[in-house]
């Protein structure tokens, strides 16, 4: 028989019986584990077992077959196991590889063969629960990489500001100790101030509060630091009243070193009883007392110093400043003329921009054939403002009878003019000064056609005239325009009223033909 190989990769026992999705015959079960066969092998008396099984009963040497005991078929040597004497069951292997399987955890509805299960899909079911390598804890498999990243409480964390490694328990406690963890200012709300460098911060903030330098004279002031400065230059006086004070005090007690009662300087904290004199005898009290004051004096007329120097120092600020004042003054006086300046450039430029823009729309819609169309939109809001008198004329574009000839434009009143008010279109044509009316031929003389388009091209209505020479409205321009002269009956409103052909999309057309006949 051939020897068991030890060097089976396979380590584990029987596979469960409930895997089975049929009854499982006792062919099939193994001996010691009484599960479901894996990797049989056959002992010489018959009985099968699991591979695994097996290597731990013969480990120490051979064993007697229970089994065979349990039968009462027990037969030496044939019922002692011994792994040189037992073999691999490959018959009972592929037998057990084909029966039906089904997977035992709880919500997975995967089916197959033995076989199947044990090279597929055990060891790999998403619903299966393993034991966590940190916390013990039991978890889905299909949620072990979260559980080991997110929610095992013995999962070990770098911080994410000093780098050290540490449970994830204990992120609060190291939170509180950590010299890198980031901490906010209260005072000047400045962020992410590292622990280790916080107390430098508030000694150093311009917004962190202390107690003025005089306060041991009496200045009750809390002040922030980076106003300290400020304080002591517009507080000067109050730092000298009190000092002041201090230094009468001082010497009020060298005067009268001999007082019945306790008595204390104002803000230094000298005090002085008979009681002194008797300890000290009358010659000590005499020699320590005037030296006590002497330092004090001295004390102060060195701070007295200080502050006469902290004056001066501001004198020559103060002059400084009132000098920069005066420059800044000459600065400003000077951008202001810059800017007054600059804003009449700005309004010559707008100007001349919008003359360009009226030259332009003149050219845009300008023709030099002595023939212009004027096409007139929001006919309805326009005719409305002119019956409420907002804007009762409107001028057309202008137009020549050539490009160095007559400069004519069209005046209309949507409601009517003179005669013609409320009941009809007035239309007038106006000869406008030009810039070649010294090579014109005057007074101007030449037949207009007046017309109001039909949009179906069936009948438009037309009005003509020759114009009278001796009226101004002829004559050489002497302004921008001559007086307007045309038809004031030129159309009836009504035939603008309901479906008309020459109102369409709220829109008319107004044409002008000047005769060129003699130019």
């Amino acid at each position: 028989m051939a020897r068991i190989s030890l060097d089976c990769p396979t380590s584990l026992p029987g596979i469960p019986l409930s895997v089975l999705s049929v009854p499982m015959e006792n062919k099939y079960k193994c001996q010691q584990c009484l599960q479901v066969l894996r990797k049989p092998v056959q002992a010489q008396c018959g009985h099968r077992f699991c591979v695994h099984c097996f290597k731990e009963l013969t480990s120490s040497g051979p064993k007697p077959c229970e089994a065979c005991r349990q039968e009462e078929i027990y037969e030496e040597p044939m019922s002692i196991l011994n792994s040189n004497e037992a073999f691999p069951d490959n018959a009972a292997g592929r037998e057990i590889a084909s029966l039906p399987a089904r997977c035992l955890n709880q919500g997975c509805n995967w089916t197959g063969s033995i076989k199947e299960y044990e090279t597929q899909h055990e060891g790999h079911c998403e619903f299966e629960r393993v034991p966590c390598e940190a916390c013990q804890n039991l978890v889905l498999r299909s949620e072990k990489e979260r559980h080991n990243e997110r929610e095992c409480e013995a999962r070990t964390l770098n911080c994410k500001y000093c780098k050290m490694a540490f449970h994830f328990k204990d992120i609060k406690a190291h939170d509180e100790i950590c010299v890198k963890f980031p901490l906010q200012c209260k005072d000047c709300g400045k962020k992410k101030i590292p622990r280790e460098k916080f107390n430098d911060h508030i000694k150093s903030c311009a917004k962190s509060k202390s107690a003025c330098p005089f306060n041991e004279v009496g200045c009750k002031s809390v002040i922030e630091n980076g106003k300290l400065g400020d304080h002591e230059h517009s507080s000067t006086m109050e730092h000298l009243r009190l000092l002041l004070s201090m230094v009468l005090a001082v010497g009020q007690t060298r005067a009268d070193p001999a007082q019945g009662e306790w008595q204390e300087d104002s803000g230094l904290g000298l005090y002085r009883s008979p009681e002194e004199g008797v300890a000290m005898g009358s010659g000590a009290a005499a020699s320590v007392q005037p030296m006590d004051l002497d330092k004090k004096v001295n004390a102060l007329e060195n701070i007295v110093c200080v502050l006469n120097r902290e004056v001066e120092r501001s004198s020559v600020t103060v002059a400084a400043l009132s000098h920069q004042h005066r420059i800044d003054q000459e600065n400003i006086e000077n951008l202001s003329n810059r800017v007054h300046q600059l804003e009449r450039t700005v309004q010559m430029r707008d100007l001349q921009l919008s003359e360009r823009e009226q030259m332009v729309r003149e050219l845009q819609f300008c023709t030099y054939d002595g023939i212009f169309v004027w096409k007139i939109s929001d006919f309805s809001r326009r005719r409305q403002e002119a019956v409420l008198g907002r804007a009762p004329a409107m001028f057309s574009p202008a137009f020549y009878s050539s490009k160095y000839g007559y400069k004519m434009c069209l005046r209309l009143y949507l409601n009517g003019d003179g005669t013609g008010r409320g009941t009809h279109l007035s239309l007038f044509f106006v000869v406008m000064r030009g810039k070649c009316d010294a090579l014109l031929k005057w007074p101007f003389s030449q037949k207009v056609t007046l017309m109001l388009l039909d949009q179906n091209n069936r009948e438009h209505i037309i009005d003509a005239f020759r114009p009278d020479v001796t009226s101004t409205s002829f004559q050489r321009p002497i302004s921008e325009m001559n007086i307007a002269s045309g038809c004031p009956l030129f159309c009836p409103l009504a035939k603008l009223a309901g479906k008309s052909a020459y109102l369409r999309d709220d829109t008319i057309f107004i044409k002008a033909i000047v005769d060129l006949t003699g130019l």
